[in-house]
């Protein structure tokens, strides 16, 4: 029933929608791993994995619909930018898909009075980015266990720019080979980093401004989106690439078009995480010092 609220089709012609579906997702991933696993004791340390189980689940028919129509266009388009352009209409509705699920993570972390054991996996990850030396009084902070205020050790703008690229470029590449192993598979990755991203949101607005507003301008509006919009691209091109190798003769002029139109959206993407690791280092701590 949830694969026919909408098709690639009707997604690219309002990709505001899946704004709304992604939300309805989301909301649902939480409310069944809440419902079915937060009563035993075992499975309960792991809600946060269930979450982005049931959000794969949920997303997968749409993704792999939405690769399939995109490879199909690779056969009708023989120039590059009215091709990219069409891309471009799948990718909006990608990213209204991933928006939905970190507005929907972030509400629950900030409403639901025990988030920190539902994202626990969340606020392992953020503080394995973020803490520094001091990880396990990181955790122990945003999982309410102390009042300590953590602080990281001071780097260098340059060497926070080449780890945040270095980092972001390992997640584009297994992005791009988990969606060339199976063309939707890409929306793991990305069904996890939306978690990771509300995670952060939930934490900056509940333990320092208590303002979600700003917290998603922090993490989102500025470098965030760029991330996303890279992954997504990628996931793009490994998916069209997984397609054509199925569908096509490997020595046939239509695959080696497609392999080109994928290694195109790899370049772009490339470039994209270039551009938010810089925003990322040097103008977003300027605004939320």
């Amino acid at each position: 029933m949830l694969e026919l609220l909408i098709n690639p089709k009707k997604a690219e012609k309002s990709p505001w929608k899946m704004l709304f579906i992604g939300f309805f997702y989301a909301s649902l991933a939480v409310f069944l791993s809440q419902w079915i696993f937060a009563g035993n004791p075992v499975l309960a340390q792991y809600l946060g994995i269930f979450v982005i189980m049931f959000c794969v689940i949920f997303s997968m028919p749409y993704m792999y619909y939405a690769i399939k129509n995109e490879e199909r266009k690779d056969l009708e388009y023989d120039d590059e930018l009215p091709l990219l352009k069409e891309h471009g209409k799948a990718l909006l509705a990608f990213l209204f898909l991933f928006l939905g699920f970190v507005i929907a993570f972030s509400v629950w972390y900030i409403v639901i009075p025990d988030s920190g054991n539902l994202f626990k996996a969340q606020i392992e990850t953020f503080c394995q980015i973020n803490g520094g030396s001091n990880y396990q009084g990181c955790v122990k902070q945003y999982m309410g266990e102390t009042s300590e205020t953590i602080t990281g050790a001071a780097s260098s703008s340059t060497d926070r720019l080449f780890s945040i690229f270095a980092n972001n470029i390992y997640v584009l590449l297994f992005t791009l080979v988990l969606s060339l192993i199976f063309g939707a598979g890409a929306i793991f990755i990305l069904a996890w980093n939306a978690s990771v991203i509300a995670a952060a949101i939930g934490i900056f607005a509940k333990n320092e401004l208590h303002n979600i507003h700003l917290g998603f301008a922090r993490y989102m509006v500025f470098h965030g989106v760029l991330e996303i919009a890279a992954y997504f691209v990628a996931a793009l091109a490994g998916g069209i690439l997984s397609v054509a190798i199925i569908k096509h003769d490997t020595k046939s002029e239509k695959f080696w078009a497609v392999v080109q139109d994928s290694l195109n959206l790899i370049i772009i993407s490339i470039g994209i995480l270039f551009v938010a690791a810089l925003i990322e280092v040097f103008i977003t701590p300027s605004l939320f010092s």
